[in-house]
Order: structure tokens, then C-alpha cells, then sequence
């Protein structure tokens, strides 16, 4: 299915009806070695979506998300705007870390406010009622994945540095199991000791992100690629039936057999 729309629409008509949803790789300094280290969540075996595999924190972007990107961000196209607003608040809804605001935010105040956001469903009100700013820019715009299938998430990913890391982080028990750090190398490798499961776009973008030493070489990288939708797709290699995806968009490895790969 040829399939044209750019990152900053909804998919067109006549498309297959896909779940805009939002993901945010959150980047700190590495407590050993050298690598960028990433915050990962497991989820929950019983999730209709990547059960069991480790993923970055995320969800389907809401209502009330769209109504608080329109007004915190009107300039921007809305499907690039309310995932913004929806990965901040699925991150403090999975993990207790409240990112992208104006001034620091304590630990005290970041688990009060999940345990309010979890009650209310809605960031809205949290920041009214800690007086936060949010600064959704800090979350650059990484990646765009989106099956051709009806009911796939269409997932924009954002990428944020949060520094030097001294943060609580605690896992959201509903959908997630166990919460970690670790580089994408150190990911990549858990996943091959059969430690993790990794689903086909949280692998090809674990190999993409091990080619960075820092941040910054994150940055340089979006700028290389522009982001655009990235559609995958099955083709024969040989004896083997492969998934792959178009080359272009700045991943190192673009495809492997379907046979190994974990779809969600």
C-alpha cells in the first residue's frame, strides 16, 4: 500500500484507521562507562500491546491532550503538539519523571503529582495545581513509525536530555513490571542474552541510538534526517519472509527475518 502524509498531518483517508500515540527517549549522563544512558520500562505480559518487551515510555495521545497542546502550542501542528504533551505525561504516568519543565521539579512534588494524574487521567490540571510551566520544545522530534495496518499505533518519538540523572524513578504497576537505565548497546546486548524482548522498532531504534556517544550527536543526527512516517514492510529474502523498512531515515540496520522479529 502506497501511503503518502507528511509527519506533521494524520494519516490520510483511505488509509488504514491507526492510534496516534507519542514515545520519548529520555537520554541522562551515564553513571558508568561513556554511552548516553536511556530510561526503559518492561511491560507487563498481560498488555495487548508489547507485552513483556521493553519499550521507552509512551502511550496513545487524548483528548485533553489535544486541548492543552492547542493552547500551550498553537503554533504547531496539532499531531506533532499533543504528542509532545502526550509523551510528557505518559512519562510521568509510567515513571514519576516530570520532564520539559521551566524550573526543576523535586522528587516530593513529581509523586504527588503522578498519584494526581493517575486519579484524574489529565496533565492539565497537575501543572495548575504545581504551578509548572511546561516547555514542550525540550522534547525534539526523533522518529515517526507507523504500521499500515488498521488499529497500529502511529508513534511519533521524541527524544530529551535530562542531564546528570539524580532523579527517583518509579514503575507504573498497572502496565509496566520493571523500570531501568542502561545505553542502547548495553539494551541490544540484554536483548540477545534473552534478558529482554525488544519489538522491531524499539530494536532498529536501540541500534540507531548506540551510534551516538552523547546527546548532541543526537541532535546532529535529526538534523541529517529529516523526520518522516517510517512504514515497514515484508519481502523475500532468499527462503526467508524479512521486515524491513525503506532506507533513508537514518537506521544502520533496515530489516530483519520475520521469524526473529517480536512485532508487539
Amino acid at each position: 500500500m502506497q501511503v503518502t502524509a507528511p509527519s506533521d498531518q494524520p494519516m490520510p483517508a483511505g488509509a488504514p484507521r491507526v492510534i496516534p500515540a507519542a514515545t520519548v527517549v529520555i537520554f541522562r549522563k551515564p553513571r558508568l562507562g561513556t554511552a548516553p544512558e536511556l530510561l526503559m520500562l518492561q511491560r507487563s505480559r498481560e498488555m495487548r500491546f508489547a507485552g513483556g518487551a521493553a519499550v521507552f515510555p509512551g502511550g496513545r495521545v487524548d483528548p485533553a491532550d489535544r486541548e492543552l497542546a492547542r493552547r500551550l502550542l498553537p503554533r504547531e501542528p496539532e499531531e506533532i503538539a499533543a504528542a509532545r504533551i502526550a509523551g510528557i505525561r505518559e512519562t510521568l504516568e509510567e515513571s514519576g519523571l516530570m520532564i520539559a519543565t521551566r524550573a526543576p521539579v523535586s522528587v516530593t512534588d513529581a509523586k504527588a503529582a503522578r498519584r494526581m494524574l493517575l486519579e484524574i487521567g489529565e496533565l492539565a490540571p497537575v501543572l495548575d495545581r504545581f504551578g509548572w510551566e511546561l516547555v514542550p520544545e525540550h522534547l525534539t522530534f526523533y522518529a515517526h513509525w507507523c504500521p499500515l495496518w488498521e488499529n497500529a499505533f502511529d508513534t511519533r518519538f521524541f527524544i530529551t536530555d535530562i542531564g546528570t540523572g539524580e532523579v527517583d524513578v518509579m514503575v507504573d504497576e498497572t502496565e509496566n513490571t520493571h523500570l531501568f537505565w542502561t545505553s542502547a548497546a548495553g539494551a541490544l546486548e540484554m536483548a540477545e542474552r534473552g534478558e529482554i524482548s525488544v519489538i522491531f522498532p524499539t530494536r532498529r531504534n536501540l541500534e540507531r541510538l548506540a551510534q551516538y556517544a552523547s546527546f548532541a550527536d543526537a541532535l546532529a543526527d535529526v538534523a541529517t534526517h529529516p523526520v518522516s512516517r517510517v512504514h515497514s514492510f515484508t519481502e523475500q529474502r532468499g527462503d526467508s519472509e524479512w521486515i524491513a523498512i525503506p532506507d533513508g531515515h537514518g537506521y544502520p540496520v533496515l530489516g530483519q527475518p520475520k521469524a526473529t522479529a517480536q512485532r508487539g
